[in-house]
C-alpha cells in the first residue's frame, strides 16, 4: 500500500491515507484491515489503528466485524441507490451556489484538477483518476461556501468510489471529464442555471455508468435456502 510520507503517523493521519486508499481502490471493497498488518505498515500501536478503523466505520467507509475484524465497506445495491440519490438532491444546488461565488483562483484550481484527471487516465491510473474527480466535486462545494453540505458531500464522494468498485460497468464510471469541462466553462461565465442542470445530468450519467439491478444473491447455507 503506497502511503503519504510522513514523519510521524497520528490517528487522524492514518485515517485520511487510508481513506485516499480506499478511494483510489488500492485498497478494493473486502479487502481485511488486520490491525497488526496496519500497525506494522505506519509503525503505530493498535489503539491507533483501531481508533482510525472506528472512524472509518463511522463513515461507512469499513465495516467492523465481530470476531473477523476490520474490512473495506461493501455497500449494498440499496445504499449505492440512496447514496447517488442523496448526492442528486445537494450537489446541483451546490453548483448552483458555487456558480454564484466563482473566482479566477478557483477557476484555475478546477482546471489543474481536471488537467491532472486527464494525465491520470493517461497513464492508466484509473483509481487516482478517480479520487481527481472526486475532489473536484469536493471542491465545488467548498468554492460554494457551504461548509456543512461539504462534509456531507466529502463523505458521499468516499462511499461512491466502493460503489464504483463494485458496480461499474464502464468506464464513464470513473467521472467524463468532457462534463468537467463543461461545468467549468458554466461556471466561468457565473451561469448558476446552467451549471445546476450540468450537475444533475452529469450525476445521472454516472449512475447509468453503474450495474444497479437487483440481483438474487444466492443463500449463502442450505439452513438460510430452507428457512420458511
Amino acid at each position: 500500500m503506497t502511503k503519504i510520507e510522513i514523519t510521524t503517523w497520528t490517528s487522524d493521519a492514518v485515517i485520511l491515507d487510508l481513506e485516499r486508499a480506499i478511494h483510489e481502490h488500492r485498497l478494493p471493497p473486502g479487502t481485511k484491515l488486520g490491525e497488526d498488518e496496519l500497525g506494522d505498515a505506519y509503525g503505530i500501536s493498535r489503539t491507533i489503528v483501531r481508533a482510525a478503523l472506528l472512524a472509518l466505520s463511522h463513515r461507512h467507509l469499513v465495516e467492523l466485524k465481530r470476531n473477523r475484524g476490520a474490512f473495506v465497506a461493501q455497500p449494498s445495491i440499496r445504499e449505492a441507490r440512496e447514496v447517488f440519490e442523496a448526492r442528486a438532491l445537494l450537489e446541483p444546488r451546490t453548483a448552483h451556489s458555487a456558480a454564484t461565488r466563482m473566482t479566477e483562483m478557483d477557476l484555475a484550481l478546477l482546471k489543474t484538477n481536471i488537467r491532472n484527471e486527464h494525465a491520470a487516465l493517461d497513464a492508466g491510473e484509473n483509481g487516482r483518476a478517480l479520487f481527481l474527480s472526486g475532489q473536484f466535486h469536493i471542491e465545488i462545494a467548498r468554492i460554494a461556501d457551504q461548509s456543512t453540505i461539504e462534509t456531507f458531500i466529502s463523505e458521499l464522494i468516499s462511499r461512491s468510489s466502493l460503489i464504483i468498485a463494485l458496480y461499474w460497468r464502464r468506464r464513464a464510471a470513473l467521472c467524463e471529464t468532457q462534463a468537467h469541462h463543461a461545468l467549468v466553462d458554466a461556471f466561468a461565465n457565473r451561469d448558476a442555471a446552467l451549471a445546476e442542470q450540468l450537475m444533475k445530468s452529469h450525476l445521472l450519467d454516472l449512475v447509468a455508468s453503474l450495474d444497479l439491478r437487483n440481483v438474487t444473491q444466492p443463500p449463502t447455507s442450505l439452513r438460510e435456502a430452507l428457512q420458511r
